[in-house]
């Protein structure tokens, strides 16, 4: 049974153990969730991390593909442009153009004209017709003044070589190619003809096809008036469309390289671009690679990772819990146990044990505070007769009963009642003046009384107790056994005058 008494020293006990007591379960699971999520929060990073590096894994790769590229471009059409300067300087040299046609042309075309993916290699007069062709001595009949290039050079004399839009040849079959052309001007500096080098786009085909992108990755050779010259993965369809309008085409034409995210205008899909403006030509290299293939790795590492992360994260906050719960569980038994060390287990009071500390803690302050210190002595009337007459249950019983009257009638927190010994009780009442002391006393008295529990071998048929009460003002060198001893004999002459009655001893200094 608890009483007010176990209730106030439980409190006391639950403050002593402070954080690392009742608390400490909680602050288990705080700590486990706190590192579960340390441990999500490092995980991210780290994945973070990574998709960094894959992005600049990425760029590197791609940045290496355009430079391949860009190499391979501006070596071919370096020789190309040097092979067209080559004709202009044969045209104006009289012993060239007045030797045999086969030394002529041996002498205008060199063997660059017959490298692969070169198409036709012309010399157009100023009406646009052929007049010399490195195909052969007599030269193919076309004529060819509705070309852009041709326009182009006619209308001014400074364009130099000119890189021209995609074309359908009429010469081939209706081949795919580029123009590389330049000037012929007379003494005078009109117009005379231009010299032809069409490069078939098959060879931007072949070359981006050996440079791996991923499964969806691009690349894209375009003029700098935004007209598409080649795209890998090949689409006939795009070439020669002009892209300007796009924001991939603004974004390249800022700087002479970089790189940037964007969504194809072309297929819808989300690539990392890098570009490349050629110095010596005017056209640009974007190579592009999907995020899907970027990420490809990343995404399952970070799958895998996240989910074993997350796993233990979980594992640890629940093992957290439960330990904090089973620790909480331990606790109570603990504070249980502990209780149940220093209270009387038939009564629920304090034990002879508890009351020995109490008495002594509570004595010393009133020593020094100088204050008043009452004690009750309590004890129930002829109770040796009571166990004789209805047997040691109906004792336990009563004595139960008793206790409850006593722990009911204190009501201040340092008022403590305990068990001293068989039928006999004690109350501390520090600070209580004689006057509160017999109050206290008299309420208890009267309770009990009040239980009415039969008893026949007493003067008055009911269980009764008879109380002695004691107060002191403590000096320096008192001791707390005397005002025990001063309450023991007040309840004696409280027994010896009649029982069921309070007896109160003068107040003393010692």
């Amino acid at each position: 049974m608890e009483d007010h008494n176990d209730k106030n020293w439980l409190r006391w006990f639950s403050f002593k153990q402070g954080l690392t007591g009742s608390a400490a379960p909680y602050v288990m699971a705080i700590a486990g969730v706190v590192i579960a999520l340390s441990m999500v929060v490092i995980c991210v990073v780290i994945l973070y991390q990574g998709r960094l590096d894959a992005t600049g894994r990425a760029t590197d790769g791609l940045r290496n593909v355009a430079t391949m590229a860009e190499h391979d471009i501006e070596r071919n059409f370096e020789l190309y442009a040097l092979s067209l300067q080559a004709v202009v300087d044969g045209i104006s040299d009289r012993e060239v153009m007045t030797a045999s046609d086969r030394l002529r042309n041996i002498a205008l075309f060199d063997r660059a004209a017959t490298a692969s993916y070169l198409g036709s290699m012309l010399v157009l007069n100023a009406e646009g017709d052929i007049v010399l062709d490195a195909a052969g001595e007599v030269p193919r009949v076309g004529n060819f003044a509705d070309r852009e290039y041709f326009k182009v050079h006619q209308a001014s004399p400074n364009v130099g070589l000119y890189v021209g839009h995609p074309y359908t040849s009429r010469l081939r079959d209706g081949s795919l190619s580029i123009p590389l052309t330049r000037r012929i001007s007379r003494a005078d500096g009109s117009f005379a003809g231009v010299v032809l080098l069409a490069v078939q786009l098959d060879y931007f085909r072949k070359l981006f096809s050996t440079l791996s992108l991923g499964n969806h990755g691009a690349m894209v050779l375009m003029q700098h008036d935004g007209t598409l010259i080649m795209r890998q993965p090949y689409d006939e369809k795009v070439i020669g469309r002009n892209v300007s309008n796009a924001s991939t085409f603004k974004k390249h034409r800022l700087k002479t390289e970089g790189s940037f995210t964007d969504v194809s205008v072309v297929d819808g899909v989300q690539r990392l671009y890098y570009f490349k403006n050629l110095p010596n030509l005017p056209l640009t290299i974007i190579v592009a690679e999907a995020y899907s293939d970027i990420y490809a790795t990343w995404w399952h590492r970070a799958l895998t990772i996240a989910a074993v992360i997350g796993m233990l994260a979980a594992a640890f906050i629940g093992l957290s819990f439960a330990f904090g719960v089973q620790l909480r569980h331990r606790m109570r038994a603990e504070s249980e146990l502990a209780m149940l060390a220093r209270t009387d287990g038939l009564t629920g009071l304090n034990n002879r044990r508890t009351l020995g500390e109490i008495l002594d803690q509570e004595w010393r302050r009133a020593r020094r505070n100088s204050s008043m210190f009452s004690l009750l002595f309590v004890d129930i009337d002829r109770f040796k007769a009571y166990n004789d007459t209805y047997g040691h249950q109906a004792g336990d019983d009563a004595l139960a009963a008793v206790a409850k009257c006593i722990g009911d009638n204190i009501r201040r927190p340092l008022d403590h009642a305990a068990r001293y010994g068989g039928e006999e009780f004690i109350v501390v009442l520090p600070d209580t003046t004689p006057e509160g002391a017999a109050s206290v006393a008299e309420s208890i008295r009267s309770a009990i009384s009040d239980l009415g529990i039969e008893h026949s071998g007493s003067e008055f048929g009911h269980v009764t107790a008879s109380i002695g009460a004691a107060t002191w003002t403590p000096e320096e060198d008192s001791e707390v056994s005397a005002v025990i001893r001063v309450a023991d004999e007040a309840l004696y002459a409280a027994k010896a005058t009649g029982r069921n009655k309070v007896e109160l001893s003068p107040v003393h200094t010692s």
